[in-house]
């Protein structure tokens, strides 16, 4: 299989239509079912199965494409790294976080770079769904993630901060006049949740299951990103749990955010492949363990 006919494959196996796989691979409709075909007949078995109103992949086509799918980006970072040494450079850290706080944890940043000037850094936003993919799949070498995270194939190193949890709700909502509220609010009213799986131990470690007397916290809302949320309940009577520096960070004057007087504390910290244990990430580890947590 050609380098070309991969990229046809992986693309029409995200797409599910000829037409715009063609579109987007700037190429005819033609050329895209000719390379199927003839994967197909090199294979000895159906990739897709097509009518003319669906394309699905088959159980055949959906193992080659998780078997495909890192070819692309260890391309990527092979000619990543080849551009960074032509430059002088031997390599390029990328930090995914979930939280919004990266300028919380600037020094860490400015420590590594001092330390290290032979290495890039480069930081960047990752989803709170499926958060362990970019790791999985080679997006990024590090990511800063709440804890506790109990993934067999993944390494967790040193916390790089800890904060408390606030209560989010519109500005006019009945309880934005109190100074504080209980975790037993929840139990009353329910909280957000993801609209996908999450592992259950690490959802709970953000968004309770139980009140601290035991009472269930439905999931009232579900949401498939974190920017979803501000919309919601600055329109609504929903309230939700949330980080201390999103309060900071997402000031705005028809949300208000209160102390939980009986939450927990949030800790986050690094989480990186066990596989895939580089120098850079552990001299990240490192100026995390000299600085301290912020």
């Amino acid at each position: 299989m050609q380098l070309r006919d991969i990229e046809i494959f992986l693309t029409l196996a995200d797409e599910l239509h000829f037409g715009r796989t063609a579109e987007r691979l700037r190429i005819a409709q033609a050329s895209v079912s000719q390379s199927i075909a003839k994967q197909e007949r090199s294979i000895g078995g159906r990739l897709f199965d097509r009518s003319s109103r669906t394309v699905r992949l088959t159980a055949l086509g959906r193992q080659l494409r998780e078997d495909l799918l890192p070819i692309p980006d260890a391309l990527r970072r092979s000619l990543d790294r080849a551009a960074l040494a032509a430059r002088g450079g031997t390599a390029v850290l990328r930090v995914g976080m979930i939280g919004e706080n990266a300028h919380d944890l600037l020094p860490f940043w400015e420590s590594f770079r001092s330390r290290h000037p032979q290495w890039q850094l480069k930081v960047r936003r990752n989803p709170f769904i499926r958060p362990f993919d970019s790791l999985r799949q080679g997006d990024i070498d590090v990511l800063v993630a709440w804890l506790p995270i109990e993934e067999p194939d993944l390494s967790v190193g040193p916390v790089i901060c800890t904060e408390p949890m606030v209560a989010m709700m519109a500005a006019n909502h009945p309880l934005a006049d109190d100074k504080h509220v209980s975790m037993e609010v929840f139990g009353d009213r329910g909280l957000f949740g993801p609209s996908e799986s999450q592992p259950a131990y690490w959802e709970n470690a953000y968004s309770p299951f139980t009140t601290p007397s035991g009472r269930t916290i439905e999931r009232a809302h579900t949401v498939a990103k974190c920017e979803e949320v501000p919309t919601i309940v600055a329109t609504s009577d929903a309230i939700d749990l949330t980080s201390a520096h999103a309060a900071r960070y997402g000031a705005r004057p028809d949300i208000a955010y209160l102390p939980i007087t009986d939450s927990h504390l949030l800790r986050w910290g690094l989480v990186w492949r066990s596989d895939s244990e580089t120098e850079p990430v552990r001299a990240l580890a490192q100026v995390i363990r000299d600085l301290g947590r912020v």
